[in-house]
């Protein structure tokens, strides 16, 4: 067998084998399966001087040659195909109906490849073989110099237009491909120069060798590591099986000098040993064969994994995150990481930090979109250029609008961060600066890296939650002790109004008592004016003394002993306070109840500190709503109505402010939350409080219910006072 048939035989081999491997690892995507097909119909091709070769005569050289033939006439098609679909613009309705052009030309070619105007025959002369060419074998010449060519084309400016790990891709698939067309076009010309200036069979080998090269290194189909093990496990066992073999071949004659007629157990013992040592060989070049191919990965793993430790004692929240970003990029070096947090408030997940060159950055994602939904349910990164893929393949509209908003993102990966069940948030990736894809290895190292900073995040959270609600009982501590103040601070201010009250009353008194006839009428204007000066000192001095008052009555706990008191009492004291924190002519307060409601069985001190904090809570809600959305003839209501229900009474307070989302409803009652603007505004004791006074002191029932951008309605039922 000659070097033509050997490597004719070889390549088909390798080529078929190829196909096949690719097409069974994802039987339903289409790149694999244009892929494979064109892989398979090159292999078969390339049988051509082998099948000649063993063929018994030239009329059965013939028949084989046009058997193999069925193949050749239909890998330019193929070849277009799958070059269109690796591009990405299959799809397109235009290149759909030439790529269905192109094959009914192939299978018009079919009806002719038995005619001897294709194929007249076939040349056997040693070494090589070639087709005797017929009248259209010319036009299946032009056919394949045309379609093979333009595909290769279209794949280097597509090369030029792309970047990152695409880029790298593509450049091995143009150099493949180019050689193959070399080998093709050497097959094509022998049938007119009756030669070969090399087997071009040699050339289809080094195609599977770049292209295989491309899927292990740059992930082509996504099998780097299985077709490694695969070619590893083919390689090794080759020489277990092929050295004896070519042992037996080469040395027989000096075997049979030196041993005799039992020359064959040498063949035989060597075979036995390989045999004996193969698998440990394999474990040992598979090893060392994904060591090399790993070797970066396996780098990332152990600098973050180091790095991950030391995550949960940074307590500091926008410091870890900017640690994260930058142990990424720096590592695996990547153009671009952003982390996003879930904002409960806003109800979005929010932007936090961003390490990007020249990318503008989405600030929120939505709560409801459709990227969080498919993240939650699957738990696993995205890829965007599988998202993409999958949106060739697939009519779905969730994975057009998944990848659209992943494209938005800038996202070439998206990283899940999960607190056991909890979603906290994602890690955006950019791609890498040196052109590699995301390997699965990749992805592992980043899942476990955003699980340990899950963690890391929600410890510094905790932390600067907790130093914010210690500011926040030392402010509450302050109020309490200027409440505990209240009465010496009352007594000293009301000694000064007093004072001024007395002053402003003995000149007042003097000035009536003082005959002014004789002035000058500017004096007699100068002394009325002072007068009526001091008379409205004495109007603020008293009105200063009922704000003392009210402030001392608020801050005072009051009697322990409930009363039989009136709604009208509540609200009366309360809006006698709650008017120099609100202004009241700004809103409306509706009683809408009658006059002959009954008494309650209450602390007349606790339930109007209950009623000030819902007005001053419906007058912050109302603030809201007017300067968000600036609504016209808007203008703020707080309404109070009661009905009796099983021996109480039951209180509705009501407002139309802004209301309160529906992720925050549960913690309303919670100490220290609080929906205010600020903490300036709010410390989140009010309303626990309040449902402390309601529940645990007046033994009643305290319920809450809103809606967002309609308002507020707290539901009070309070014992009814028994009549005597």
């Amino acid at each position: 067998m000659n070097i033509y048939a050997i490597s004719s035989l070889l390549s088909g081999i390798i080529c078929i084998s190829l196909g096949f491997f690719v097409y069974s690892r994802k039987v339903k995507n289409i790149l694999n399966q244009s892929f494979s097909f064109t892989s398979i119909l090159i292999g078969f091709w390339s049988l051509f001087p082998f099948v000649t070769y063993i063929a018994p005569s030239d009329e059965k050289a013939l028949f084989y040659g046009r058997l193999v033939y069925i193949a050749a006439i239909f890998t330019p098609s193929a070849f277009f195909h799958f070059v269109f679909v690796m591009i990405g613009i299959d799809k397109r309705k235009l290149e759909k109906t030439i790529i269905k052009t192109f094959y009914f030309i192939s299978v018009a070619f079919l009806f002719l490849l038995f005619n001897p105007g294709f194929i007249k025959g076939v040349i056997r002369r040693a070494p090589y073989s070639a087709v005797i060419p017929g009248s259209f074998y010319p036009l299946f010449i032009l056919f394949f110099g045309i379609l093979c060519p333009y595909a290769i084309y279209q794949i280097f400016i597509t090369y030029w237009k792309t970047s990152g790990y695409r880029k790298n891709q593509l450049r091995y698939l143009f150099l493949g491909f180019f050689i193959a067309l070399g080998g093709g076009i050497i097959h094509l010309l022998a049938a007119y120069l009756h030669g070969e200036i090399i087997p071009h069979d040699l050339l289809l080998i080094l195609w599977a060798v770049i292209v295989t090269y491309s899927i292990i290194k740059h992930r082509l189909m996504d099998i780097s590591v299985v077709i490694t093990r695969t070619g590893v496990f083919v390689l090794i066992y080759t020489l277990i099986l092929g050295l004896p073999f070519a042992v037996a071949v080469w040395l027989r004659v000096w075997l049979i000098e030196l041993f005799g007629a039992n020359w064959w157990m040498w063949p035989l013992g060597l075979m036995a040993a390989l045999a004996t040592v193969g698998p440990f060989i394999y474990i040992y070049v598979e090893r060392k064969a994904e060591e090399r191919l790993l070797r970066e990965q396996r780098r990332y793993q152990q600098t973050l994994k180091q790095a991950s430790v030391g995550m949960t004692r940074i307590r500091n929240l926008h410091r870890l995150l900017d640690l994260i970003t930058h142990i990424v990029t720096k590592t695996v070096r990547i153009s671009y990481a952003a982390i996003y947090l879930y904002d409960a408030q806003a109800d979005k997940y929010v932007l936090q930090v961003s390490r990007d060159k020249g990318r503008v950055s989405l600030p929120t994602v939505d709560s409801d979109n459709v990227l969080i939904s498919y993240v939650i349910k699957n738990r696993e990164p995205l890829i965007y250029e599988e998202v993409k893929r999958q949106t060739e393949d697939s009519q779905d509209p969730e994975i057009k609008l998944l990848e659209e908003q992943m494209r938005l993102l800038t996202a070439s990966v998206v990283i899940p961060s999960f607190l056991e069940d909890k979603f906290t948030g994602f890690i955006v990736l950019g791609d890498k600066i040196s052109g590699q894809i995301y390997t699965p290895d990749d992805l592992n190292v980043f899942q476990v890296l955003a699980s340990q900073a899950a963690l890391a995040i929600e410890n510094a959270q905790f932390y600067e939650e907790a130093k914010e609600m210690q500011g926040q009982i030392a402010q509450a501590e302050k109020m309490a002790t200027i409440g505990t103040m209240a009465d010496g601070l009352s007594h000293q201010i009301n000694n000064r109004f007093y004072a001024l009250s007395l002053i402003a009353g003995d000149t007042i008194d003097t000035i009536k008592l003082t005959d002014t006839s004789a002035c000058s009428e500017d004096i007699q204007g100068m002394i009325k004016s002072i007068s009526r000066a001091l008379e409205r000192i004495q109007a603020n001095v008293m009105q200063g003394g009922e704000v003392v008052k009210g402030i001392l009555k608020y801050t005072r706990k009051g009697e322990e002993s409930f009363e039989d008191i009136t709604l009208d009492q509540v609200l009366d004291g309360t809006l006698e306070m709650v008017q120099y924190k609100v202004k009241l002519s700004d809103i409306d307060i509706i009683r809408n109840y009658p006059k002959d409601t009954p008494k309650i069985k209450a602390n007349l001190i606790q339930l109007q500190e209950a009623f000030f904090n819902f007005i001053d809570n419906a007058n912050d809600a109302i603030s809201e709503r007017k300067q968000l959305f600036k609504e016209e003839n808007y203008r703020g209501k707080i309404t109070v109505s009661t009905s009796p229900k099983n021996g109480n009474l039951e209180i509705i307070v009501e407002d139309n402010g802004i209301g309160v989302k529906e992720s925050n409803l549960k913690k309303i009652f919670t100490p220290f939350f609080t929906t205010k603007a600020s903490s300036q505004k709010g410390t989140g004791l009010g309303l626990y409080v309040i449902r402390r006074i309601i529940t645990d002191m007046h033994k009643g029932k305290i319920s809450f219910d809103s809606e967002y951008q309609r308002g507020t309605r707290f539901i009070l039922e309070l014992p009814i006072a028994k009549s005597e």
